[in-house]
């Protein structure tokens, strides 16, 4: 056959017809036309109308399908190998110069090459007559393919039934292929594939597939249909429940598409939560927002994470309170030691709950030197009650966004920290720790402690609105409790809100008792040691308490007692490895040997010596107090209680008195050494002084440790003990110290911190400790054994104080 004659093909009828060789191409963007089916179209390119014209009424011409729908000028590369040959039925005018066309494909034919490009695109085709189905095989493809057809056609509403009967009719295996594709819900380039196999019984296998899969969609549809009907009047858990139909059969298809699966997934969530109702309608309306989005669109990450945000916190779930109190007693008495009014004060709290559970809860606030256990009596009160338990460190935050959380619109925003630890801890009714509340800081970036007003208020915190979540989240049924080492600190309206328990220090006999029973078998344990293995005199653990820790908690003495752990644990170690290796050598050759016993340690107190050094601390007041002008105060800091040294000085010459204050004082004690010079020069007759000897000069007043800040009324009464010393020429007494504020009138005033500071006198080895006569009340709370190791005066004006720290005047 030469390129110009025509060419006999057998169409999907089963006719032959005689196609000329060289056609008129019409490219078409997204239609794929199928011999035997019929399709119009929209023409309006130039070079489309051109090929209309020269295929005429009743013609012939190529509908080829294009690789680009981009493509405005397509040449044989941007086209399907494989068109369609098409006879043209009508062809009517349409708006703006465009026509609409009805075509009928006949046959499929291969592009060969471009005959023309202007004024329409023409090519050599090579036409493919329909090869007929003449073998078993292919029989009983075709058979199957039909009965699925009808299958699908039983299934849809959509699909009359007669079509049953016209696929039963059909001449053609082949055409029943083109005509199914025609009407499956397939891709452009899933029709060109079929459109370009020309092998009948392989284009049926490939419908077959599909059509296996259509069944499968109809049959589910129809049983998620009959399900929801019988399912129940509740319209949510059936939306519900056939969206989860719908993704599995999705996934059992492969068309699962991973964003609606992420939505669905986020809706199941949200509705197998309990949600207050505004939660709830928020969520819904980001949910619909999300669903509406494009997989890559930047806001669909921001609003996933703020769904998942709401589906993890506990906006309903709680824990139930166990209000056992005599158990509760020997949870606490198994964690503490001592601490019988705070444990007293735990107790009370959980008999008020379990007479009245729906009253509030009071902000508890732990106020001790560190190492005391405030945090560890948190804890204990969560596992008393059987509560979560979450902890917020505040020490140091400076931003007010670090409570309530940054507004989603900034980048990275997230929830402040009361909603993240309430996430950690799985339920809105924990036990909540904030930690270190007297660190908090302000700065440009807001005030953190204005931020926790709302929060530890119960008459707001029941609706605590996050900036992040911008919904209100109930807190009224959250325990608080605060942690602090000082008062000083915490701003007025916070601090009201709270109720203050204090943990003053422990004695050493609390210390002893504390490392007997807690921290040596903690240590022990956590350095592989046996009971057999170490053992800890009495005496060594006095002389680490007494020398090697000052301290009013327990911190720095459970890092001795591990150090000396390390040090029986290395010794055990070589000796171990030391006596085996003589075992190895005198045991024969080959004899296995067992390995032997380590021998055990026993730490006394010249263990303690090698293994710790010499001693940070020892007694200093005698030696400190041996020259006039020096003399011991008491101070309580945020670290416990601790004894003041004050010296003095006096340099004769200039004009007029001057004093002279170093050692880094505030201006409170600056003040009360103004207030005792004053009194010392106005009463210096009564107290046997010369006023002559000092109305000029200087008088230096210098408190040692300069690098730590001191500031207070409290040390007035050692003040003005030191000036006496000084100017009568008397030495202090080395084993009083003394504490008070003092007025111009003579009286001693009362000070706080009491109990702290009568601590650390006894750490110092003082045994005699003057206190304001108004402070006779705090004194119940100092340890029995403390009191009675001490003698305690009572001193109301600083005459009493002077006669108690000073020895008698020479005669």
């Amino acid at each position: 056959m030469t390129e110009d004659e025509n060419q006999r093909i057998v169409d999907a009828q089963s006719e032959t017809i005689e196609i000329p060789r060289e056609l008129p191409v019409l490219p078409v963007r997204d239609v794929v036309l199928y011999p035997g089916g019929t399709v119009p179209l929209q023409v309006g390119r130039p070079k489309s109308l051109a090929a209309l014209d020269e295929a005429g009424d009743e013609g012939f011409l190529v509908v080829a399908t294009q690789r680009d729908p981009a493509t405005e000028d397509p040449e044989l590369s941007d086209l399907v190998p494989v068109g369609t040959i098409a006879r043209v039925v009508r062809v009517i005018d349409a708006r703006e110069g465009g026509r609409q066309a009805l075509v009928v494909g006949i046959a499929r034919a291969h592009l060969l090459s471009v005959v023309e490009t202007e004024p329409a695109l023409r090519m050599y085709v090579d036409a493919v007559s329909e090869a007929p189905i003449d073998t078993p095989e292919g029989e009983a493809v075709w058979r199957r393919t039909s009965e699925l057809a009808k299958r699908v056609i039983e299934l849809r509403d959509d699909t009359p039934d007669e079509w049953k009967t016209f696929i039963e009719n059909l001449p053609s295996g082949g055409l029943l292929a083109d005509l199914v594709a025609s009407n499956l819900p397939l891709t452009r380039e899933e029709r060109a594939e079929l459109l370009a196999e020309t092998d009948p019984v392989n284009r049926l296998l490939r419908i077959e597939r599909h059509l296996e899969r259509e069944v499968t969609i109809a049959e589910k549809q129809q049983a998620l249909l009959s399900e929801s009907e019988t399912e129940g009047a509740d319209p949510r858990q059936r939306e519900r429940m056939l969206r989860r139909r719908m993704r599995e059969l999705q996934e059992e298809i492969g068309e699962a598409d991973s964003g609606a699966r992420e939505v669905d997934e986020l809706r199941e969530k949200l509705d197998a939560k309990d949600l207050p109702r505004e939660v709830r309608a928020a969520a819904e309306r980001e949910l619909k927002r999300l669903s509406a989005l494009p997989q890559q669109a930047p806001d669909r990450h921001m609003i996933r994470t703020y769904l998942e945000w709401i589906c993890d916190l506990p906006w309903c779930e709680e824990t139930e309170d166990h209000l056992d109190l005599a158990e509760a007693r020997a949870i606490l008495d198994e964690d503490h030691h001592g601490l019988e009014k705070v444990k007293e004060r735990i107790l009370e709290f959980l008999a008020v709950r379990k007479l009245a559970p729906q009253s509030r809860a009071p902000i508890l606030c732990f106020v001790g030197p560190p190492g005391v256990g405030k945090t560890s009596l948190g804890r204990s009160i969560a596992r008393t009650m059987q509560r979560n338990f979450a902890r917020a460190s505040l020490g140091g935050v400076r931003d007010e966004a670090e409570i309530r959380g940054h507004r989603r619109t900034y980048v990275g925003a997230m929830p402040g920290r009361i909603i993240q630890s309430l996430r950690r801890a799985g339920s809105r009714n924990p036990i909540f720790l904030l930690d270190e509340i007297d660190k908090l800081g302000a700065d440009f970036r807001g005030d953190p402690s204005s931020a926790l007003l709302e929060v530890l208020d119960p008459e707001q915190n029941a609706t605590f609105t996050d900036h992040y979540l911008d919904l209100p989240f109930d807190l009224s049924h959250v325990l608080f409790i605060a942690t602090a080492n000082t008062l000083a600190t915490i701003p007025g309206p916070l601090l009201d809100r709270m109720e203050v328990i204090e943990l003053p220090g422990y004695t050493d006999r609390d210390k002893m008792r504390i490392a007997r029973d807690f921290l040596i078998p903690r240590q022990r344990e956590n350095h592989g040691l046996g009971p057999e293995q170490v053992e800890l005199t009495d005496d060594a653990i006095e002389l680490v308490v007494h020398e090697y820790t000052r301290e009013a908690g327990v911190r720095n003495l459970e890092r001795r007692i591990a150090a000396l752990m390390r040090k029986a644990a290395h010794r055990i170690a070589q000796e171990h490895a030391s006596t085996k290796n003589a075992q190895d050598e005198a045991a024969p050759s080959g004899a296995q040997t067992p390995p032997p016993a380590p021998a055990p340690v026993r730490i006394d107190a010249a263990f303690v010596r090698e293994a710790l050094g010499a001693p940070p601390h020892q007694p200093e007041s005698a030696e400190r107090t041996t020259v006039p002008g020096v003399a011991v105060g008491l101070a309580a800091t945020a670290h416990g209680g601790d004894i003041l040294f004050i010296e003095s000085t006096f340099t004769p010459g200039g004009k007029g008195l001057r004093l002279r204050l170093t050692g880094q004082l505030g201006d409170v004690m600056r003040e009360s050494a103004e207030a005792a010079l004053s009194w010392v020069r106005a009463n210096a007759e009564t107290l046997g002084l010369d006023p002559a000897e000092f109305e000029t000069g200087e008088i230096h007043l210098h408190v040692p440790a300069g690098a730590i800040p001191k500031d207070g009324p409290s040390a007035g009464a050692a003040l003005v003990t030191s000036l006496v010393s000084l100017l009568s020429k008397r030495c202090a007494r080395g084993n009083v110290a003394t504490t008070g504020e003092i007025s111009l009138r003579g009286r001693v005033l009362p000070v706080g911190g009491i109990k702290s500071k009568i601590l650390a006198a006894a750490r110092a080895g003082i045994d005699t400790v003057v206190i304001p006569k108004r402070n006779e009340k705090d004194l119940v709370d100092v340890p029995e054994d403390v009191r009675d190791q001490m003698r305690i005066v009572l001193a109301d004006t600083i005459e009493d104080v002077l006669a108690v720290t000073l020895p008698p005047r020479a005669a």
